[in-house]
């Protein structure tokens, strides 16, 4: 008995280590696009296709190598072959591309922060399809949200913007992509395991977006430092993080998971901030803090209900 409390207490630790390294690695990742934009003149048109394809592709391999013919099995059906494809491009490719386009016109720490207004997002389309108003602690995270933002977009000062239009809404619309990226899958996800998912959606995307960008056509410096920038938001941004997110799931379950995930955002601020030299006020931090605090308190009403859902991450 107590052996088996004792393995119980250490797979709970263990699942609460490789969640916070998971979203630390995220943050990472974000903050890795920042240095690419700003040092090395990459432009999200051409970082995000070669970011979807090459980190799709590696993780198709796998299933390829281990499940032969079995991993092209999605594409059998015609239902599951157009949900795949709504996923890939409409889901997941417009997901990372608003993403890192908002770091292009801003930096990691605010568009990482903005994307987390999405569990606000689903919360208020979750009200609207129950046909209910939202409960008080769903009203309270809403207030909290919107002050956020305003914080972050005017500083308080309602006739101006400390950050760009394009930037906000770029951010605004990422939020809005995770929305349909956690959703839209629901029913495929019953079906296939989530990485083989990701790892069909990925090459989708990616490739769809490099016929519409042509990364092909650009030509950068490959120094050591950009190969390694690359090679975290591709290997350990991508596949490392979301794979260490999804074995914290299995040890501590989705909503506690979630939880743990918002180092994500700090960390991005953080790197953003020391790294980066990003000129934050503390205006920023007090609406930063707003929003991590709405997803707090939304992630710890999912726990105390004992609710399975949570939102997956990039």
């Amino acid at each position: 008995m107590e052996r088996n409390m004792e393995r119980k207490t250490m797979g709970t630790q263990a699942g609460v280590l490789i969640t916070i390294l998971g979203g630390a690695l995220w943050g990472l990742s974000g903050a890795c696009g920042q240095y690419l934009f700003e040092y090395k003149g990459v432009t999200s048109g051409w970082l995000v296709p070669i970011r979807l394809t090459m980190a799709g592709l590696t993780m198709l391999l796998y299933y390829i190598f281990k499940e032969k013919g079995g991993a092209f099995r999605i594409w059998k059906k015609g239902r599951d072959a157009a949900e795949v494809l709504i996923y890939g491009i409409a889901g997941l490719m417009l997901c990372q591309y608003t993403y890192f386009a908002t770091i292009e016109l801003s930096n990691a720490g605010t568009a990482t922060v903005i994307q987390y207004l999405s569990p606000v997002l689903i919360m208020v389309l979750v009200c609207f399809m129950e046909r209910r108003l939202p409960r008080t602690v769903e009203i309270l995270s809403l207030v909290l949200a919107i002050s956020g933002i305003f914080l972050i977009a005017t500083h308080g000062k309602i006739h101006q913007m400390v950050i760009s239009r394009e930037a906000l809404v770029m951010g605004l619309l990422s939020a809005a992509t995770v929305v349909l990226y956690n959703m839209q899958p629901r029913r495929l996800m019953a079906h296939y395991p989530t990485a083989y998912l990701l790892a069909w959606g990925m090459t989708i995307g990616g490739i769809v977006l490099a016929l519409v960008f042509q990364p092909w056509r650009y030509h950068y410096t490959l120094d050591l430092s950009f190969l390694l920038a690359l090679g975290v938001i591709i290997f350990l941004g991508s596949m490392a993080a979301f794979t260490l997110y999804m074995q914290g799931v299995k040890l501590i379950g989705p909503a506690r998971a979630s939880l743990y995930a918002c180092v994500e955002p700090i960390a991005a601020t953080l790197l953003s901030a020391v790294w980066l030299k990003a000129p934050f006020k503390p205006i920023d931090f007090l609406g930063f803090s707003m929003i991590i605090a709405t997803i707090l308190i939304l992630g710890y009403g999912d726990l105390k209900k004992g609710n399975g859902a949570s939102v997956q991450k990039r």
